[in-house]
């Protein structure tokens, strides 16, 4: 079940002792006075919809470490080795100065309950007005936060995995889309509406370059048929039904290429996985706006940039996703 925020502060509270020593207008000093603001208990409580079992660590608490983790580039061990002996960790997630952090396993448990949910990325939109409110982009106009990179709760995806699972998402969301999809994607023999990848060799590369062609083409006659139904009147597509579909046309163009028969130059040549990095790929269908990001030259990772994060300043730039 979901822990609560408890609104008694503690004897030894860091934040009512030492919280004057936080820096003015700093992270740490704005989480330690509006984080039950930003991550309201109520934010949380679609990833606990069972009233029982023991209570949850209080939602405020786990989405502020998690905040500060991915701002410090910190492991699951040493951010809770940060909440127990950082007295500004401790103000930020209102504990006491004798408190101990949660196991360091809790922030594990929290990132797959977010990544199943339907807002995996709450606690980083969150993470905007957190940034506003500290001033961080106080007399920008471009760039925040140069250097953070915000860890993804996603694995990437392969071609594959990314083919089956776009088309599957366009089955589920689009108005008729399980018989579109069963009537038109029949080249590769895969049942999108069952999870997981198609039974092949998979140590015969003959086997994946075969159903790499297959599933783009599978994608494409998709895609063909949505726009011949919307074109006739038969399909409006709006809200999520679109996104799958712009997600199905992205994903079925990015990490592919069309090679031609050198036998039959004019016939339909064969769809592989491109020799190249598309820019700014999507590598998971699971979180679209996931990147391939790295902090420094040697650390890499999956995650976000507030970096493309505009200031709303300049009216002729939109923010960029």
């Amino acid at each position: 079940m979901q822990g609560r925020s408890d609104p008694q502060r503690e004897l030894f509270d860091v934040e009512s002792v030492v919280g004057h020593l936080l820096p003015q207008g700093g992270v740490f000093g704005f989480l330690a006075a509006h984080r039950e603001e930003v991550f309201p208990d109520a934010m949380f409580a679609d990833l606990f919809p069972s009233g029982r079992g023991r209570p949850s660590v209080p939602a405020s608490a786990v989405a502020t470490v998690l905040v500060l983790q991915a701002l410090h580039g910190l492991s699951d061990r040493e951010a809770a080795e940060a909440v127990t002996f950082d007295l500004r960790w401790k103000a930020a997630c209102g504990f006491a100065v004798t408190a101990p952090a949660f196991h360091p396993t809790t922030l594990t448990y929290w990132r797959a309950r977010l990544a199943r949910s339907q807002r995996p990325n709450r606690v980083f939109e969150a993470v905007r007005e957190v940034v506003a409110s500290t001033g961080a982009v106080r007399g920008k106009t471009r760039r925040a936060l140069d250097s953070t990179v915000l860890d993804d709760a996603v694995a990437t995806q392969d071609t594959v995995t990314q083919l089956v699972a776009a088309v599957r998402r366009v089955a589920r969301t689009l108005p008729g889309g399980q018989v579109l999809v069963t009537g038109t994607a029949t080249g590769s023999g895969h049942d999108y509406l069952r999870p997981g990848k198609p039974q092949i060799a998979w140590d015969d590369s003959a086997a994946r370059e075969q159903l790499v062609d297959a599933l783009v083409r599978d994608a494409r006659a998709v895609l063909a048929a949505v726009a011949a139904a919307e074109e006739a009147g038969e399909l409006v597509v709006h809200g999520a039904a679109a996104d799958a579909v712009g997600l199905l046309g992205l994903v079925a163009g990015q990490d592919v290429e069309l090679v031609p028969d050198p036998a039959d130059p004019d016939g339909p040549g064969t769809w592989r996985v491109a020799q190249r990095v598309a820019p700014d790929r999507v590598i998971s269908t699971v979180d679209p706006e996931a990147r391939h990001a790295h902090k420094t030259t040697s650390r890499r990772q999956d995650g976000f940039r507030p970096t493309s994060w505009s200031s709303p300043t300049p009216a002729s730039s939109p923010p960029a996703p």
